[in-house]
């Protein structure tokens, strides 16, 4: 796998991991507040979640930057 592919693949793991653990800990907190099981349930929402999360950041990734950089008139 050249450097780049691994890279991008290495940056949507990492991505997924943060932006799934702040937003799963912040709705599941929202939906059923402090609850003596929260761990439980934040655990199941972010198991579920992440492996949503990373082929959508992998694929979806390169579309916002195109996007982005069209929008600014940047190369991205």
């Amino acid at each position: 796998m050249n450097p780049q592919k691994k890279f991008h693949l290495v940056f949507s793991i990492i991505m997924a991991a943060m932006m799934v653990f702040i937003m799963t800990f912040v709705i599941t907190l929202t939906n059923v507040g402090w609850v003596p099981n929260f761990i439980s349930l934040w655990l199941h929402a972010f198991s579920v979640a992440y492996v949503v999360a990373v082929p959508i950041i992998f694929f979806l990734a390169p579309v916002a930057r195109k996007l982005t950089g069209r929008m600014l008139g940047v190369t991205a």
